[in-house]
């Protein structure tokens, strides 16, 4: 398994951008396909954007397509959540997670990080 540890969040007015990222640890992350999800207070845990192997194939929730923006960086063992035009309801704890496929599901994760807070002010 890899070993993820995220950073980057924090308090934003609504309308603001944040980006996260998401470190991961070994020399097996090329292998694994990437994804983040989000868990609000009270609610169940979210998919929220998934990435390839390579980087070239990516996929969102309807809820984020076209304001957040995921990419990768192998040679840097790191992810990124670029997250615009951010909105209240976006606020929750993000989580980065090595996929054991190109899927969204929860049950798909084989390591999850140990998540980093996002919080949108109206």
């Amino acid at each position: 398994q890899v070993q993820l540890v995220e950073s980057g969040g924090g308090l934003v007015q609504a309308g603001g951008s944040l980006r996260l990222s998401c470190a991961a640890s070994g020399r097996t992350f090329s292998s694994y396909a990437m994804a983040w999800f989000r868990q609000a207070p009270g609610k169940e845990r979210e998919f929220v954007a998934r990435i390839g192997r390579s980087g070239a194939t990516t996929y969102y929730a309807d809820s984020v397509k076209g304001r957040f923006t995921i990419s990768r960086d192998n040679a840097k063992n790191t992810m990124y959540l670029q997250m615009n035009s951010l909105k209240p309801e976006d606020t929750a704890l993000y989580y980065c997670a090595g996929m054991s496929g190109y899927s969204s599901s929860v049950g798909a994760v084989n390591s999850w990080g140990q998540g980093t807070q996002v919080t949108v002010s109206s």
